[in-house]
């Protein structure tokens, strides 16, 4: 059975040594000492290597299962999720009057990292009740944050989104599910949703549906879509749960992976919903909690990819196959371990680098968001929607093909499930799909974000990356800045291709779209890994601390600029073809 183990060393440094959360001036950061984030990661690592991971393969195996009209989760989760509930955990970063405790995002994501990585299937019931319990906050009525939240937060009742049809995903427009007003204000909604994660389970009293619908006379398409409250039991006045709704799981999807998470198909037939947000602004509402979502897949691709190098390394270390050219190094054993290998090495490299440098990114989008609403900064939030599509789509891509490098190691043996490496291969897939799958992201980037406000969040990145870059020209920071300064200018190149060609053919961006959000990603990993290599050169200045651990920091970092980095000069070539190799063939050639 695969092992895991809380990242809690690296986390701290990022926390306190490169985004030096404990000195920002962002409310609520204060309180965010070095023994203070310690102690709750430490105990969240605790419940992700005891509680959660032994339980992840008994939810790749067992899966989900649906009787009579009842969905029931593997064994040992209702148990797990209740320790989650009673520890808190379920509303770390939620406010303090619905019950949670009001804790930055920043330390939020990074115990949600923890989790995700023992068992994503599992984490994702309290992750997606966060996201419909968000746009309840952001949306909600009084009366309707009053009913639900506490609830909500603490999972006692969890939370879904429903969005997707059997006839359109991405395009919601297209969307069938009606909602009836009624005299009393309420809705009567009716239609099927499909691919509905957490759409029904044993381990919460009540499951509160978003969905999306359409009232009958609206505006055609997108503009007609409205954001409804739907439980799957009616509340009574008093708060208590009340009689059945019209919802019912029609199924579960059989799936490549998550198997411990219910992905349903949820039937409406006239059932009871309630407004959320204003009418025909469904999409405004909704994104509220995609956005969030989408942070958190992106938390998924970084989260399988550790889960798994880490168990390479095990393996690599473990596993003796063939001698090192160099000499031997097991003399007492018939061969040397893989790790002495240079093709093994530049795969645990690659996945070393990644994970690392991600969860650096991942944390100071974190950051970004806890400046944006926390201190009210609109440049923090044109800057984090400007990355979000990278986040995820970036995240997600990588940290998938992390899983299959690690997966590799292994050989035939990771084929097969005895060593349980394909379930983190399976389970990372998922998240190149959902909540927006990655062209989409790619779309996103190019076609609105560039764009938005002006450009002045593109323009302030790039800004960014200049003044640190002049800030830190010196020969010790040489390794790092040089690189950086490359791959940037890429980036820039690219922008201005598209600004240029795409007024003569649109296709010229959306063609190159993809590439660019991959340009984009290694040149914020790139950011990050100079950010971290001057920490490490601070810290080893004072002679305090892990001093293996800094340099280990500097070698993986110097990998990254010179072994990882320079794809963005790939991205640029194949960004400036243009489109016409793209489109050249008819449709009916393919």
């Amino acid at each position: 059975m695969p092992s895991y183990t809380a990242p809690t060393q690296d986390m701290a440094f990022l926390l306190h040594d490169v985004l030096k959360a404990d000195q920002s001036d962002i409310p609520g950061y204060a309180d965010l000492e070095r023994d203070f984030t310690s102690a709750v990661l430490e105990e969240a690592g605790k419940v992700a290597s005891e509680v959660l991971t032994p339980l992840n393969v008994v939810g790749d195996q067992e899966g989900c299962r649906l009787e009579n009209g009842v969905v029931y989760t593997p064994t040992g989760f209702k148990a797990a999720f209740e320790q989650m509930k009673e520890g808190g955990w379920t509303g770390l970063d939620m406010p303090e009057e619905f019950g949670g405790q009001n804790m930055p995002v920043l330390l939020g994501t990074a115990v949600g990292e923890l989790f995700s990585s023992a068992n994503q299937a599992f984490t994702m019931y309290q992750g997606l009740t966060h996201g419909a319990a968000s746009a309840i906050l952001a949306h909600g009525t009084d009366e309707q944050k009053a009913t639900f939240l506490p609830k909500m937060v603490s999972c006692e009742w969890t939370g879904t989104m429903n969005l997707t049809e059997p006839h359109c995903g991405t395009d919601l427009g297209l969307m069938r599910t009606k909602a009836e007003p009624q005299d009393d204000g309420s809705y009567k909604i009716s239609g099927q949703k499909i691919f509905i994660s957490a759409g029904d389970h044993d381990m919460s009293d009540n499951v509160i549906h978003l969905v999306l619908a359409k009232i009958p006379g609206g505006p055609e398409g997108i503009k007609g879509v409205s954001l409804f409250i739907v439980p799957k039991f009616n509340v009574n006045d008093d708060g208590s749960v009340g009689t059945r709704n019209g919802v019912s799981v029609g199924n579960i999807e059989h799936k490549m992976g998550i198997h411990g998470n219910s992905t349903c198909v949820m039937n409406y037939d006239e059932a009871t919903g309630f407004l959320l947000g204003d009418l025909h602004k469904g999409m405004r509402a909704m994104f509220t909690m995609m956005n969030e979502a989408r942070l958190g897949v992106a938390m998924q691709g970084l989260a399988q990819a550790e889960a798994a190098y880490q168990n390479a390394v095990i393996y690599a270390k473990d596993r003796l196959q063939g001698r090192d050219v160099t000499g031997v190094k097991n003399p007492d054993g018939p061969a040397d371990p893989l790790i002495v290998h240079p093709d093994i090495r530049r795969s645990l490299m690659d996945q070393k680098s990644f994970c690392e440098g991600a969860r650096a990114f991942l944390l100071w989008g974190a950051q970004l968001i806890d400046q944006a609403h926390r201190a009210e900064d609109k440049d923090a939030d044109g800057l984090i929607s400007l990355m979000t599509p990278v986040l995820k789509g970036f995240l997600t891509d990588q940290g998938y093909d992390m899983t299959v490098l690690a997966q590799q190691v292994y050989g035939g043996h990771g084929y097969i499930e005895e060593h349980g490496m394909s379930q983190f291969t399976r389970d990372a897939r998922i998240t190149q799909i959902y909540e927006g799958a990655n062209g989409v992201q790619a779309l996103d980037l190019v076609g609105r974000k560039l764009a938005a406000d002006g450009g002045k969040p593109i323009m302030a990145f790039f800004e960014m990356i200049k003044g640190y870059c002049k800030e830190q020209d010196s020969d010790e920071m040489k390794d790092f800045i040089e690189p950086l300064k490359t791959a940037s200018k890429h980036l820039q190149s690219s922008a201005m291709y598209f600004m240029q060609s795409a007024a003569k053919n649109p296709n010229n961006a959306l063609a190159g779209s993809y590439d660019f959000m991959h340009l984009f990603g290694h040149v914020c990993l790139g950011f990050m890994w100079a950010r971290q290599a001057r920490a490490a050169l601070d810290a080893l200045a004072t002679g305090e601390g892990d001093a293996t651990f800094y340099e280990t920091k500097l070698t993986t970092a110097r990998y990254y600029m010179a072994r990882r980095l320079p794809a963005t000069g790939m991205h640029l070539a194949r960004i400036e073809s243009g489109a016409d190799t793209v489109m050249a063939l008819d449709a009916e050639l393919f």
